[in-house]
C-alpha cells in the first residue's frame, strides 16, 4: 500500500500549491545562485517531510493499538470509508464544524513563529520554516495519515508519510524554481483529479480489510496474524 503514498503525495501537490505555495514563494533562498538555491530547497523539504514522519509516528502507534487489538481488518474498511467520505461530503458541512477551533491558539503560534524564521536565511530557519509548515492544518495530510494508520505499525506509519511527503517535492520544488511553467488551467485539472484518487485509495484499503484471497490487495490471512505470533512465543 506504500505506493498509494507517493501518488496521492504527487497528486495533492497541487492542492499543496494553493495552501502552502505562498510560504514556498517566500522562501529566504539565494535568488543568484542556483547550486546553493537547490541546497535550500532541499532543506525546506527535509524539514516539511519530518514533520510529516513525526506525525506517521504518532498515528502509526495508534494503528498498532489497533492491530494489537485484533481489530485490523475492521480498521482497513474503516478507513477506507473514511477517505471517501472526505472526498463525497461537501466542504460546507464540515465549514460548520471548526475542528481546528480547540488547536487554534497552537495553529496561531506556529503561523506567528513561521513568520519571524522568513526575515533569516540560514539553513537553520529554511529547516524550521519546512518543520513548521508539515504541521500547518491541511486536508491532504489528514487523508494520508488515515493511510498510516492503517499500516498498524509506527515504524512503517513514519515511512508512509514520508513517502507521501516525498510525493509532493518535485511540484512543491517547481513553485521556486521554475514558477512560470505551472499554468492556473494545467493546475485545476489535476486538481480535479485528487477526489477521484483519494476514493480509489478508499477502495484499495476496504478490499484490503475483507479479505477475499487475493495476493497483495485483499490478503485472506490478515486476521490471523497476532493468532500465529501467539502460537509461536
Amino acid at each position: 500500500m506504500f505506493y498509494t503514498a507517493i501518488i496521492f503525495g504527487l497528486l495533492s501537490s497541487f492542492h499543496c500549491i494553493g495552501m502552502c505555495g505562498p510560504i514556498a514563494m517566500m522562501l529566504p533562498v539565494d535568488r543568484n545562485n542556483s547550486s546553493k538555491r537547490v541546497l535550500q530547497i532541499i532543506t525546506y523539504h527535509l524539514g516539511r517531510i519530518s514533520a510529516y514522519g513525526t506525525i506517521g509516528f504518532v498515528f502509526g502507534l495508534v494503528g498498532k493499538g489497533f492491530f494489537m487489538a485484533g481489530i485490523q481488518q475492521q480498521l482497513s474498511i474503516g478507513i477506507g470509508i473514511a477517505m471517501i467520505a472526505v472526498v463525497l461530503i461537501p466542504e460546507k458541512l464540515f465549514a460548520r464544524y471548526n475542528f481546528s477551533k480547540p488547536i487554534f491558539k497552537l495553529v496561531a503560534g506556529i503561523k506567528s513563529t513561521l513568520g519571524a524564521q522568513f526575515k533569516n536565511k540560514s539553513y537553520k530557519s529554511l529547516f524550521t520554516i519546512g518543520l513548521l509548515n508539515g504541521f500547518l492544518p491541511c486536508g491532504m495530510v489528514y487523508v494520508a495519515l488515515f493511510g498510516a494508520i492503517a499500516m498498524q505499525n509506527a515504524g512503517w506509519g513514519v515511512v508512509y508519510m514520508i513517502l507521501f511527503g516525498l510525493g509532493t517535492v518535485p511540484l512543491m520544488s517547481s513553485i521556486v524554481l521554475i514558477q512560470g511553467y505551472i499554468t492556473l488551467p494545467m493546475r485545476n485539472r489535476i486538481q480535479r483529479m485528487i477526489p477521484y484518487v483519494a476514493i480509489t485509495m478508499g477502495c484499495l484499503f476496504i478490499l484490503r480489510g475483507l479479505g477475499l484471497g487475493i495476493p497483495y490487495l485483499s490478503p485472506s490471512t490478515m486476521s490471523l496474524f497476532i493468532q500465529s505470533n501467539a502460537t509461536c512465543h
